[in-house]
């Protein structure tokens, strides 16, 4: 999800002087080092974005992603698998999964621009400042990206046993590296799509092609990073913590 900035800030210079001003152990006459100084991007595809209202949006979002993970859990093919097969295949679907389930439920939510903090602010919390650094922002970009999904699988309009038996598809998964039962996983992938073809052809005789524009569709899932799901509708809420080790914890639960 990079792009080319474009966009300019002209107030760099100043608060590269108010940065060098508060920053301990430099000398006052020393010249102010705008490199330094980071670049907020104001362009509009790179604009950071958040939810419009975190707390009930971060508390629907919830409820599909648990109704994700009792999804996988049910499942009894996933359930043979090694443990590390399990793993491996969680870390590689659940984010289209989840999305799957937005569809499905046909979830709804509005974004705003991100609050930038200010240059003090930024130097008070640079500890903070450097974690969040590290991690994928919501962009508009991104979130835009989401949404258009979302309407395409909307106007598919799926039926909840087409919608079963695509994540089946989305879950077992082949391809995903180190696999131990990649052939079994492999097999299920295959008849969680002889499944879905098996539904989908009665009730749309006259369009043919369907199968395959659905399966197409899901494809374009992938284009949606699992950081940007995290950040935008469960960062608010966990915070800090590692939100795979929290999947895990729903996944292998007893």
């Amino acid at each position: 999800m990079d792009y080319e900035c474009d966009c300019s800030d002209s107030s760099g210079q100043s608060n590269a002087i108010l940065f060098n001003i508060l920053s301990r152990g430099e000398p006052a006459q020393n010249e102010p080092n705008y490199d330094r100084v980071p670049h907020t991007c104001n362009c509009e595809k790179r604009r950071r974005v958040c939810l419009k209202t975190p707390g009930e949006t971060c508390q629907e979002a919830s409820g599909v992603l648990v109704k994700t993970m009792h999804f996988m859990r049910s499942l009894p093919a996933f359930q043979q698998l090694p443990p590390r097969d399990q793993l491996s295949l969680l870390q590689n679907c659940w984010a289209p999964l989840f999305i799957l389930g937005l569809a499905q439920d046909r979830f709804r939510f509005e974004i705003d621009d991100s609050p930038a903090p200010s240059m003090l602010q930024r130097i008070l919390l640079n500890d903070q400042d450097a974690a969040i650094s590290g991690r994928e922002q919501p962009t508009l970009a991104g979130v835009q990206t989401l949404m258009s999904c979302l309407e395409t699988f909307c106007s598919l309009d799926l039926s909840p046993k087409e919608y079963a038996y695509l994540k089946g598809t989305v879950i077992f998964n082949p391809d995903v590296p180190g696999l131990k039962a990649a052939v079994f996983v492999e097999g299920l992938q295959y008849e969680a799509q002889h499944a879905l073809k098996e539904v989908l052809v009665p009730l749309y005789p006259q369009d043919r092609g369907r199968f395959a524009h659905v399966l197409l569709t899901a494809s374009t899932l992938k284009s949606i990073t699992p950081a940007l799901i995290t950040e935008l509708f469960f960062r608010p809420v966990i915070g800090q913590v590692d939100f795979l080790d929290l999947l895990v914890d729903m996944l292998f639960s007893r």
